[in-house]
């Protein structure tokens, strides 16, 4: 691959201070890496071929550890992946270079997920379940996103029918709008917050060092000029050494955990009717166990080391008020529940039931004010910050005139595969131009809903997107302004279960800048990432329907061997299906308003006014005494939300800062954590890969006329 070395580099960025970013933790996680002062190409015939290995490989076992357990195999098809290919290029004589493994690394990780048409499998599910019969939407959804109720295509479950064709169709659409999206937006914002405001996006580099990690380890060892390695000459030559044994022994606890949570399960699963579970899927509930001391209070746990690691790589003060604010749900929901607010729940129901009682009650008008008052705090000082950024270019140009101001339209010269920013311009005008036309023939006449299509493509997501960019730079959070949509359809009075399904154009694209900055700090021209994506996508779509199709046709989803799907498509299909009988009214009864639906029964306008007050509150808190901004962002993170992972993610936390960090330095453990963690998932993963082979042999054998 040829390096970019004729074009003049810009001198790299100082090191940002701790004045700088404002808060010492964001500090710490900004500096784990520096931007790089030289980009390759890592693009080749070893990247498609890497695509389609995991596409057939990873693919399947993704798809099933996703329905069993609610997990994935990322890391480990990455790891794999990138092991495998390293040895058979350097057996060919050929030594791949940091940016050609990263770029693999990128493309596994695309693959290596369940692909699109787990949402057409969704959708069959959903069309038949009991909360869409409860509400009497059965059959009433359009044909252009899932086939009827009563159709072959589901009963028969079958994606070969010809009535998948026009949601494939849609869906195609859909994933190339995405795409183009993404990359002229996206780019847009990235250049706009990283490269002129020069914001620090301090969570980056911490997707960044993964990445490095596993192509950094995977680099041959350097030799002496006869050909000893000198690894045990220099402390620094040591470290891929002290990666891998840090990958291994990830592997060996992810492989032993792995057997008990997923090989297990499969391997009876293929013996008996039913499969044995050592481990409770997707986790341990307890809410009918604690009702009687704590009513109307989901509890439980999830059984996986993986959150304990994960607790170490998430900033502190993050966890720590996420466990403040489910503390406090956990308090409140009893309090709540006797002063006649949770009235909907009923002694006897799990987790799943207790939190949509409670979301319609209470959580969902919370939800509505937290989100508000995050919106509204962070458009506040994106203004001031804008502002003061105006106020210190002015001063500086007034006392430096000869100084040559950083141009916004002007193309960096900096070998990282920029291109001029009125392509993003155009490629968004067409993007959003394309979806505004696809919902007007996909939903019926309303000429306000029309125009709020036009604001929402042209004006609103652009702006929620700049926020959320700048949010990120900031901090490494995101926002969104709740209810927008929903109030959008009430004031355009839109009816029908369509204008929920519509790929209306009301999206938040600011998490495409962080994602950017992570590529640059990998050393990758993001050409080369271009041509990835213009393999993957395609790639990706055609191998997720066949194996999607194999996998619904062999046993139904979601079912007894499916745990994790049959728990959270159950909340996922009664949330929805509260939200679309809002506009919907059923055959032969009165045509009534949105108003007066069952959804908005559930908001309250006191309790969304409580859920902003409360939010607002808590950031004036941080501006007035200096508390960490993580902590504020992990109790808006935690209200209202599970406690199932609390215990093991605030364990780690604890044991990394206070016993790792102390021990090998909090830079050096933030930098061998994510191999740990990487390493534990590949061993969990492997075990995946092997169950789900073995389902399909037993699914071709049971099926063969022999």
């Amino acid at each position: 691959m040829s390096t970019i070395n004729d074009i003049p580099k810009d001198p790299p960025p100082p090191k940002p201070s701790v004045e700088a970013i404002g808060d010492p933790e964001l500090a710490q996680y900004r500096n784990l890496l520096q931007t790089p002062t030289e980009f390759k190409d890592g693009f080749g015939w070893s990247t498609i071929a890497g695509v389609i290995f995991c596409g057939l490989i990873m693919m399947p076992g993704s798809i099933y550890l996703g329905l069993m357990t609610g997990g994935g195999m990322g890391a480990a098809a990455q790891w794999v992946t990138v092991i495998l290919f390293a040895e058979i290029m350097r057996r060919s004589l050929k030594n791949p270079s940091k940016q050609e493994l990263v770029v693999l690394l990128w493309a596994a990780g695309a693959m290596a997920t369940g692909g699109a048409f787990s949402s057409l499998v969704f959708r069959a599910y959903f069309a038949n379940s009991e909360p869409v019969r409860d509400a009497l939407l059965r059959n009433e959804f359009p044909n252009w996103w899932v086939p009827s109720a009563d159709s072959a295509a589901i009963t028969g479950r079958n994606l070969f029918h010809s009535d998948w064709i026009l949601p494939i169709a849609l869906l195609a659409a859909t994933t190339v709008l995405g795409f183009i999206t993404k990359w002229t937006l996206g780019y847009f914002f990235f250049r706009l917050t990283s490269d002129i405001e020069q914001l620090p996006f301090p969570m980056a580099p911490i997707s960044a060092q993964g990445a490095m990690a596993m192509a950094e380890a995977d680099e041959p060892a350097k030799t002496t000029s006869t050909g000893d390695q000198l690894v045990n000459l220099k402390p620094e030559l040591r470290k891929k050494s002290d990666r891998w044994r840090l990958f291994t022994l990830g592997v060996l606890g992810g492989v032993l955990f792995g057997t008990l949570q997923v090989g297990i399960p499969a391997i009876t699963g293929l013996l008996f009717d039913k499969p044995l579970f050592l481990l409770p899927q997707p986790w341990w509930d307890w809410t009918t166990f604690t009702q009687g001391l704590l009513p109307a209070t989901p509890t439980g746990m999830i059984i996986d080391p993986g959150i304990v690691l994960i607790g170490m790589i998430i900033p502190f003060w993050a966890v720590i008020g996420t466990m403040l604010a489910i503390l406090v749900t956990i308090l409140a929901n009893p309090i709540l529940h006797h002063a006649g607010i949770l009235t909907r729940w009923q002694p006897g129901m799990d987790t799943i039931n207790t939190s949509f009682a409670n979301g319609v009650d209470f959580y969902i008008s919370f939800g509505i004010g937290i989100g508000l008052g995050i919106a509204v705090v962070s458009i506040f000082q994106t203004i001031r910050d804008v502002r003061k950024k105006v106020r210190e270019n002015k001063a500086r140009r007034s006392s430096a005139p000869q100084e040559k101001r950083a141009s916004l339209w002007e193309t960096p010269q900096k070998g990282r595969g920029d291109f001029p920013l009125w392509i993003s311009l155009v490629g968004y005008i067409f993007a959003a131009t394309a979806t505004v036309v696809l919902c007007h023939y996909l939903l019926p006449p309303n000429l306000p809903l029309r125009i709020f299509l036009i604001i929402f493509a042209f004006v609103y997501s652009p702006i929620i997107s700049y926020v959320n960019a700048r949010l990120m730079g900031i901090s490494g959070q995101s926002v969104d302004i709740p209810f927008v949509r929903e109030t959008t359809f009430i004031l355009s009075g839109a009816k029908g279960v369509g204008i929920w399904l519509a790929p209306i154009p009301i999206e938040n694209y600011g998490g495409m800048a962080q994602q950017f900055r992570v590529n640059e700090l990998t050393g990758v021209n993001f050409m080369s990432l271009l041509k990835t994506d213009l393999v993957v996508i395609p790639t990706s779509f055609i191998l997720s329907f066949i194996f999607w199709a194999f996998i619904w046709a062999s046993d139904p989803i979601p079912s007894s061997a499916f745990p994790a799907a049959q728990v959270q498509w159950e909340l996922a299909s009664k949330n929805m299906a509260l939200l679309y009988s809002s506009t919907h009214t059923p055959p032969g009864q009165m045509e009534t308003s949105i108003a007066d639906s069952q959804f908005m029964q559930a908001i309250h306008p006191g309790f969304i006014g409580s859920g902003f007050a409360l939010t607002v509150g808590l950031f004036a808190l941080l501006s007035g005494f200096g508390l960490p901004v993580m902590l504020v962002y992990g109790m808006i993170r935690g209200f209202g939300g599970l406690p199932h992972t609390m215990m093991l993610e605030l364990v780690g936390a604890l044991i990394g800062r206070y016993y790792f960090q102390k021990r090998f330095g909090p830079d050096n453990f933030l930098r061998m954590i994510p191999t740990i963690l990487a390493g534990y998932y590949t061993g969990v993963g492997l075990i995946g890969m092997g169950t789900i082979a073995m389902r399909f042999i037993q699914s071709a054998i049971s099926s063969a006329p022999f």
